[in-house]
C-alpha cells in the first residue's frame, strides 16, 4: 500500500460570477468549465497535461446544458488530450469543495500525482431553484422528518432564525456588511489574481444591414455587489418564503453563474514540473443535520474538519462562510464563536453571488489568493448542504 502523501495547490482560478440572466446568460456551463480549467494550467510552467490523473468537476444542478458529465466535456473543450478522464459529482452547495477534496484524496492515496478539482453552475439555464426538473419523492411527505427534503431553501433559513433567534435587523445588518466588504475588495483590485477575466461575445443583429454584429466585451468583475445597498433600503424588502418572517431576497445569496478550478499536485510532481507550492491541502469534512435545519450543517462540520487537520479555530486567519442567508450565516457564527473578523473579510455570497456547485471552488480561490498575498497562514472554506449537511475544508500556506 502506498503511503500517504501531501497535496499541494498550485494555482486556483475563477471566473467573475454573473449575476442569473447577466453577464453571463448567453455562456454555457461547460464554456465556463473550460475557461478556468485552461486558466489552472496556463498559470504554472508547462509539463505535461497527460500527466493528469483525473479532473472532478462539482455541479449541483447536473441537468440539461451542465449535464452529461460536464466534467469531461468541460476539459475536452478546454483542449486537454483525450487521455485526461473527468468525472461530475453532487454534494449540491458542497459540490465544488468536494471536488477538490477529492481530487486530493487521489493524490494522498497515490493514485495520481495530479489532479484537478473544480465546479461550474449556471442558474440562468435552470428554470427553477429545484432544478430542470422538480421530482420529489412522493414518499417524503408521510413522516415530519423527511417532509424537509421537498422545502425550499429560505423556509429552512426561516426555521434557523426562529430557533437561533436571529433577528430581521441582525441579518439586514449582516447583509449589508457583505456588500460593502465585497464593494471595497474590488475597489481595492483584491480579486484580480484569483479571477480569469472572460471574453463575452454578444450577437446584435443590424437591421438595416440585414447582417449578425458580434460585440466584445471583457468581463473581469463580480456583478452581484450593489453601491446603493443600504439599511433602510434592506429594511423595506418583504419577507419572501413566510408571511411573518425574516428571510428576504436582501439578506439571502443571490442566483449566480459562474465556475473555478484548482490544480493539485504531489512532492514528486512539483519536483518534476518545477511548479511552486502555494498551499497544502489539509483535510475536509461533512457531517449530517436535520433537513429543515439544513443552515447549520457547518457547525457540525467544522470541528471535524479542524481535528483532522490538526488543527485549532483560532489558528484559523481566514474563514470563507459561505453566505447562503444572513440568518445560517450568524446562526453558525454565534454557535461556534467564530471571530466575525476572520469571517468572509472580502464580503460573501450574499454580495458576491452564489452559483451553489461551483461556490466551493471560487471561495477555495479566494482562500488561495488571500495567502499568495501573505494575508493567511491557515483557512478555511465551509459551507451549508440541502437536504441537511454541512461540509468544511481546510487549507494551509506553504
Amino acid at each position: 500500500m502506498k503511503q500517504i502523501q501531501d497535496v499541494y495547490i498550485v494555482a486556483a482560478k475563477r471566473t467573475p460570477v454573473a449575476k442569473k440572466g447577466g453577464a453571463f446568460r448567453h455562456v454555457r456551463p461547460d464554456d465556463m468549465l473550460a475557461h478556468v480549467l485552461r486558466g489552472v494550467v496556463d498559470a504554472v510552467p508547462e509539463f505535461d497535461l497527460n500527466d493528469i490523473g483525473d479532473v472532478v468537476v462539482g455541479c449541483a444542478m447536473p441537468e440539461a446544458e451542465q449535464g452529461m458529465n460536464v466534467a469531461r466535456i468541460g476539459l475536452l473543450l478546454a483542449g486537454f488530450p483525450v487521455s485526461v478522464p473527468g468525472v461530475t459529482i453532487n454534494r449540491f452547495c458542497a459540490s465544488g469543495l468536494n471536488a477538490v477534496a477529492d481530487a486530493a484524496m487521489k493524490i494522498m492515496t497515490g493514485q495520481c500525482d495530479i489532479a484537478i478539482g473544480a465546479g461550474t453552475e449556471s442558474m440562468t439555464v435552470m428554470p427553477t431553484m429545484m432544478g430542470n426538473k422538480v421530482t420529489v419523492n412522493p414518499r417524503a411527505f408521510e413522516s415530519p422528518e423527511n417532509v424537509a427534503i421537498a422545502y425550499g431553501m429560505g423556509l429552512t433559513a426561516e426555521k434557523v432564525a426562529h430557533r437561533y433567534a436571529v433577528s430581521r435587523e441582525d441579518q439586514d445588518a449582516f447583509a449589508l456588511a457583505s456588500h460593502q466588504k465585497a464593494l471595497a475588495a474590488i475597489a481595492a483590485g483584491r480579486f484580480a489574481d484569483e479571477i480569469r477575466p472572460y471574453m463575452v461575445r454578444s450577437h446584435l443583429p443590424d437591421l438595416t444591414s440585414n447582417t449578425v454584429r458580434i460585440v466584445e466585451r471583457v468581463f473581469d468583475t463580480d456583478e452581484g455587489p450593489r453601491a446603493d445597498s443600504t439599511a433602510e433600503g434592506l429594511a423595506k424588502l418583504r419577507p419572501v418564503f413566510a408571511a411573518r418572517g425574516s428571510v428576504t431576497a436582501g439578506n439571502s445569496s443571490q442566483m449566480s453563474d459562474g465556475a473555478a478550478a484548482v490544480l493539485l499536485m504531489s512532492e514528486a510532481a512539483l519536483q518534476r514540473t518545477g511548479a511552486r507550492p502555494i498551499a497544502r491541502f489539509r483535510s475536509f469534512a461533512v457531517a449530517g443535520v436535520p433537513p429543515e435545519i439544513m443552515g447549520i450543517g457547518p457547525v457540525e462540520a467544522i470541528p471535524r474538519a479542524l481535528k483532522q487537520a490538526g488543527v485549532v479555530q483560532a489558528d484559523l486567519d481566514w474563514i470563507e462562510l459561505n453566505e447562503a442567508f444572513a440568518a445560517q450565516a450568524l446562526a453558525v457564527i454565534r454557535t461556534l464563536d467564530l471571530d466575525p473578523a476572520k469571517v468572509n473579510p472580502l464580503g460573501g455570497a450574499i454580495a458576491l453571488g452564489h452559483p451553489l456547485g461551483a461556490t466551493g471552488a471560487i471561495r477555495t480561490a479566494t482562500v488561495i489568493a488571500a495567502m499568495q498575498r501573505g494575508e493567511a497562514r491557515t483557512g478555511m472554506v465551509t459551507m451549508c448542504i440541502g437536504t441537511g449537511m454541512g461540509a468544511a475544508g481546510v487549507f494551509e500556506k506553504v
